[in-house]
């Protein structure tokens, strides 16, 4: 049995999943070599470095690991046709994400972009439009394991939240649940609205124009799900246009953010490089999650958590 990790976890993590685990081999390595894949019966990957005629190569493989949340990149139809398990780490990001995602909407109430230019300048200076979250209300479309968790969050400071998804049925830590097909009329209900969505063909470019001037002027609106849920040319005429007060996007349409890309010009918008999940807990939350599956997958329990229908994406 040879699990063939292509990242190579910190030596306190490694050590004490391989004393767990006596009977197994496992093979570390800090990018993927061809030359192991075709003995490998589990591969632990974040996923970027599959394509098809890697899957080919992996012979003996049965179960793929994604450490990471999102499989856009993978060979999707050949994995498919393997018959192959796919499992991920879907809810790992939830607490550094709910995290930056409060962070970025105090942040703007309270102003400390301000704060911070002023200091830069030197300049004692009042002037600035202070809000407070609490007693607000908040969108959350797709509210799932990080959804949720915002949710949470966002109640402690008194905020309704709504949640917008497939069903319409109820998702914790929501006052409101409703269907997307809703999502027009429950936009003017919120100042805050938070895209969790992933990029499947149903959700790409869903956001349109008309969504967002259901929107107030005093909309922050924040994307940290997928960036092909708007796109690029809709969401720059819309800050253009300023039929919102804030845009803070997370994920973008072509990462890296092109450097000619209009959006890196305005003023009402903030860019994050696509690390809101990012924490030096990662690996160590990604084992907490693998560990409990491989004890099950040893013992012929193909049940494992986040198991994955690889063709819908989640």
């Amino acid at each position: 049995m040879k699990i063939y990790f292509t990242f190579e976890p910190r030596p306190d993590l490694k050590e004490p999943l391989v004393e767990e685990f006596p009977n197994v081999e496992f093979v570390f390595d800090p990018k993927l070599d061809e030359k192991q894949l075709p003995d490998t019966d589990v591969l632990v990957t974040y996923g970027e470095d599959l394509n098809e005629e890697r899957i080919e190569l992996a012979t003996k493989l049965k179960w793929i690991f994604v450490a990471s949340a999102g499989i856009e990149k993978m060979p999707h139809q050949a994995i498919h046709d393997r018959g192959l398990l796919v499992s991920n780490v879907r809810g790992i990001h939830k607490k550094p994400m709910a995290e930056s995602i409060i962070a970025h909407i105090l942040s703007l109430k309270r102003a400390l972009p301000f704060i911070y230019d002023n200091q830069k300048k030197g300049e004692w200076n009042k002037k600035a439009q202070l809000s407070e979250l609490n007693g607000s209300a908040a969108l959350i479309i797709g509210p799932g394991a990080i959804g949720s968790e915002i949710g949470r969050l966002l109640q402690a400071f008194e905020v309704f939240t709504i949640g917008c998804n497939r069903s319409g049925q109820e998702a914790p830590f929501m006052n409101e649940t409703y269907k997307i097909d809703d999502l027009k009329s429950v936009l003017p209900k919120a100042g805050i609205v938070i895209s969790m969505l992933p990029s499947t063909s149903e959700t790409r470019h869903l956001l349109s124009y008309d969504h967002f001037k259901q929107m107030g002027e005093n909309t922050i609106f924040l994307n940290f799900g997928r960036g092909d849920v708007v796109s690029t040319d809709v969401l720059t005429r819309v800050l253009e246009e300023k039929l919102i007060r804030h845009a803070v996007l997370d994920v973008f349409e072509i990462e890296p953010l092109p450097a000619d890309s209009k959006l890196w010009q305005l003023d009402n918008v903030t860019i994050s490089p696509h690390f809101s999940s990012h924490s030096s807990r990662y690996v160590e939350r990604s084992l907490e999650i693998f560990k409990p599956s491989l004890k099950k997958w040893l013992n012929g329990d193909d049940n494992v958590e986040n198991k994955m229908d690889i063709l819908r994406g989640y």
